[in-house]
């Protein structure tokens, strides 16, 4: 794995040399936006729509927009002012219970190594954490944003989750139809409980995977080896209007699926050889 930030650990006195890795990666497919006539890649260059030419990178400055078409500029030095130290320490705050954080808050997740010099206290930590069963509340500056995070236990090692600040979470209530009310009766909310019950399972994250992905990857290999392109068929759906006739329809296509998974191929005995 690629090293992307190198730092240190810090709760009370106690300092600790981590290195930070990405845990994980997007996968989607990108595409390059080409012109239709020749199939070459569009090219979007930084131009002055008041000067009307083009601007080099050299030229180009940060402002912020404080009222419409007005704008303070914002130097690198002003920015190095507040960066301070924190842009090298993942500084442990609090220690709280996982199950105290909505999982709406949580961002980015990477992995965090022992740096030089830094095996034992980080397995320390780690060690401590897992018997407490607390995770550590922590601030961090990455990219010149400071982010709160937490830092736990996962498998071997720890993983770091950036989250959000409580003002960036929008709230709730602002969604539209939210606070209507509507009344549900005992026996949809019996079938309801029913079915959720049959789809209950184990979290299996390998049984997940991503068919869109899967399909243009597909669609891209067969265009790329000159193979005419077979899309299958979208699965039919059945235009149930009426909630009643929904739910139990969804239950017994569950246990037409569980019966499915249940049926083992038959033991064929063996012929009896003739004497």
């Amino acid at each position: 794995m690629h090293t992307m930030w190198k730092g240190s650990i810090s709760f009370g006195l106690v300092n600790i040399p981590i290195k930070l890795f990405a845990a994980t990666e997007d996968k989607d497919i990108k595409m390059r936006y080409l012109h239709k006539k020749c199939h070459n890649p569009i090219k979007y260059e930084k131009t002055c729509p008041v000067c009307e030419q083009h601007v080099e990178q050299e030229d180009i400055v940060k402002g912020y927009e404080y009222e419409p078409g007005k704008f303070v500029l914002i130097e690198k030095e002003d920015l190095d002012k507040i960066a301070g130290i924190k842009n090298k320490s993942i500084e442990i705050i609090d220690f709280v219970s996982l199950e105290e954080i909505d999982p709406i808050y949580f961002n980015r997740s990477y992995f965090i190594g022992p740096g030089e010099n830094g095996t034992k206290p980080f397995t320390l930590l780690k060690e401590a954490m897992k018997e407490s069963g607390r995770i550590g509340l922590a601030k961090i500056t990455i990219r010149s944003k400071e982010s709160l995070a937490a830092v736990r236990v996962y498998d071997k090692g720890l993983v770091m989750e950036t989250i959000y600040y409580p003002d960036e979470v929008r709230n709730v209530d602002h969604v539209p139809g939210i606070d209507e009310e509507v009344q549900v009766n005992d026996k949809e909310l019996e079938m309801a409980k029913q079915l959720i019950e049959q789809l209950t399972t184990e979290f299996e994250p390998e049984k997940y995977k991503d068919e869109y992905r899967e399909a243009l990857l597909e669609i891209i290999d067969s265009k790329i080896s000159g193979k005419e392109v077979q899309i299958s068929e979208e699965r039919p759906r059945t235009n149930v209007v009426d909630l009643m006739e929904a739910l139990q329809a969804s239950i017994d296509q569950s246990k037409t699926g569980e019966k499915k998974a249940e049926v083992k191929p038959k033991k064929t005995k063996p012929k009896k050889k003739k004497a």
